[in-house]
C-alpha cells in the first residue's frame, strides 16, 4: 500500500510536540529488521488484552504472536533499537472470521495488538509513548546479523526477558510494499497508529527451526508462558534494508470495562518528566538456550 500523498505534502515542515522536534515525515532508513510468527492459544491471548473491540485474528483455531524487531540506523531522533511483541488482532464490535482478515484488512481493522515493547533511547519511550500511545520503556537490546542467524536480546531490570532468533535467509529478494498497523493502551485509551515500509526481504514459510523464541524470567512477560507458543514458526523473515514512514496521525477511543475500574491505568505521569537522551542502557548479558530456568517456546 502507498503512503497517503498528504505525508509527502509535509515533506520538509517540522513539527514540535512535547518539546520534541520533528522534521516531516517521521522516518526511518536503511534498517535491518526481522521478524517472526508463531502460533498461539487464541483464547488465551484475547484474556491479554483489556477493551471489548479487539480480538485475536484466527489462523484455523489459533492466534497469531508476531515478533519483529528492527535495529533503526536512522530515524529522525537518532538510533535505537524496537523489540516488538504482538499479536494479530482485528478491530470491530465483534470477532471476524477465519482467514478473510489477511484478505480485507482495512474493513477488519487487520493489525497487532502491542503486548510490550522495549526500545534503546530515553527520547524513543517519550515520544513513542507519549504522542502515540505504544507500550515504550527502555530495556538493555541487542541487534546481532551473523553469517547463519539475526538475533536480538532484550532484558529488564538486570533479568532475561525474551530472546528471539532467526535462520538468516541466503537471498533476501521479495519486494515488500505495505502498511502495519498497531493497536496500544494507555492513558485508559485505545490507540491505534499507522507505518508504511517498503523492503526487500528473504523468509522462510512453516520451516522447522527457522526462528526460535527464548522467554525468560522477567514479570512482565510471564502472562506470554501461558499462550502455548509452538516452538516452530509459521513463517520467519530478514529485511537487510528496512525503510519506512510513520503515519501523522493516530486515532483514539475509550478503553470500557464491564463495571467501574479499580486501578488507575499508566498516563503522562510516565512520561511527562521523561527527558530526550539517545544514551543505550548497557547491553544484554548473553544467555544460553540451555539454561534450566528458561522457558523455550
Amino acid at each position: 500500500m502507498a503512503q497517503p500523498a498528504r505525508l509527502d505534502q509535509q515533506a520538509g515542515r517540522w513539527a514540535l510536540v512535547d518539546g520534541i522536534p520533528f522534521q516531516m515525515p517521521v522516518f526511518c532508513r536503511n534498517s535491518p529488521a526481522l521478524f517472526a510468527v508463531f502460533t498461539i492459544n487464541a483464547d488465551k491471548a484475547r484474556k491479554l488484552i483489556p477493551g471489548n473491540e479487539i480480538f485475536p485474528v484466527r489462523l484455523w483455531n489459533k492466534g497469531l504472536l508476531v515478533v519483529s524487531v528492527i535495529d533503526y540506523l536512522e530515524t529522525n531522533i537518532g538510533r535505537y533499537i524496537e523489540f516488538s511483541i504482538a499479536i494479530a488482532c482485528t478491530h470491530g464490535s465483534r470477532p471476524a472470521p477465519r482467514l478473510l482478515p489477511a484478505l480485507f484488512m482495512d474493513h477488519y481493522g487487520t493489525g497487532q495488538w502491542v503486548f510490550d515493547l522495549p526500545v534503546s533511547s530515553q527520547v524513543s519511550v517519550k515520544g513513542g509513548k507519549g504522542i502515540w500511545g505504544m507500550p515504550k520503556h527502555q530495556g538493555n537490546l541487542n541487534y546481532i546479523i551473523g553469517d547463519n542467524l539475526v538475533s536480538s536480546q532484550y532484558d529488564q531490570d538486570g533479568m532475561f526477558a525474551v530472546k528471539i532468533e532467526v535462520e538468516r535467509p541466503k537471498k533476501c529478494w521479495v519486494p515488500v510494499s505495505m502498511r502495519g498497523v498497531n493497536y496500544t493502551a494507555f492513558r485508559g485509551m485505545l490507540f491505534k497508529s499507522g507505518v508504511f515500509f517498503h523492503g526487500k526481504l528473504g523468509f522462510h514459510l512453516f520451516k522447522k527451526g527457522s526462528a526460535k523464541l527464548i522467554i525468560g524470567d522477567h514479570p512482565r512477560v510471564q502472562p506470554l508462558k501461558d499462550l502455548e507458543i509452538s516452538p516452530d514458526p509459521i513463517f520467519a523473515a530478514f529485511l537487510p534494508q528496512a525503510n519506512g514512514v510513520l503515519d501523522d496521525h493516530s486515532e483514539s477511543w475509550f478503553l470500557s470495562e464491564q463495571t467501574r475500574p479499580a486501578k488507575v491505568p499508566e498516563g503522562m505521569e510516565a512520561v511527562v518528566n521523561l527527558g530526550q537522551g539517545q544514551e543505550w542502557l548497557a547491553p544484554p548479558v548473553p544467555i544460553s538456550d540451555d539454561a534450566p530456568e528458561l522457558v523455550r517456546r
